[in-house]
């Protein structure tokens, strides 16, 4: 069964120091060519647990940690991950029913179970970067047409 993991509410200033002071200290192990690392888990009798950890992910963990680093709360989805409308819709920073009609028009794939639709995380990232690569294309050709018209932005 898929969970997702979502923030209960943004970092405390304490969490955002820790966040910060533990991302740059994981960063710099992270410099190596091995395929894992171990850390070492203290329980809270003081005893040391060492831990094998594959470096991709506490290259994930710096990444989480940079974030909550910024003051920024965060929620991991598995890429194989099934969303409900709602939670696409919030992927894509769009609202419930204009997602419903992306997804009637073919935009982007979907299956029901029962009478609800779910969207697979993957083809909603898809989208994603379709979309902006569709408007990164249009924008070049607004900056080309401004500077073939002379308006002014150097």
């Amino acid at each position: 069964m898929t969970t997702l993991s979502s923030p209960q509410s943004l970092p405390t200033a304490e969490e955002v120091a820790i966040a910060r002071e533990s991302g740059r200290a994981l960063s710099a192990f992270l410099q190596t060519r091995a395929e894992t690392q171990q850390i070492d888990i203290v329980d809270d009798k003081g005893t040391s647990h060492p831990v094998s950890v594959p470096v991709s992910a506490l290259r994930l963990l710096v990444d989480v940690l940079t974030e909550i680093g910024e003051g920024n709360a965060v929620s991991i989805i598995p890429i194989h991950a099934e969303l409900t409308t709602q939670d696409a819709a919030n992927v894509l920073n769009v609202s419930r029913p204009f997602l419903v009609q992306l997804l009637e028009r073919g935009d982007i794939p979907f299956h029901k179970i029962g009478r609800h639709r779910r969207v697979r995380y993957q083809d909603v990232l898809s989208y994603k970067e379709r979309i902006d690569a569709e408007r990164n294309k249009a924008l070049d050709a607004l900056a080309e047409q401004a500077q073939a018209l002379q308006m002014g932005y150097e």
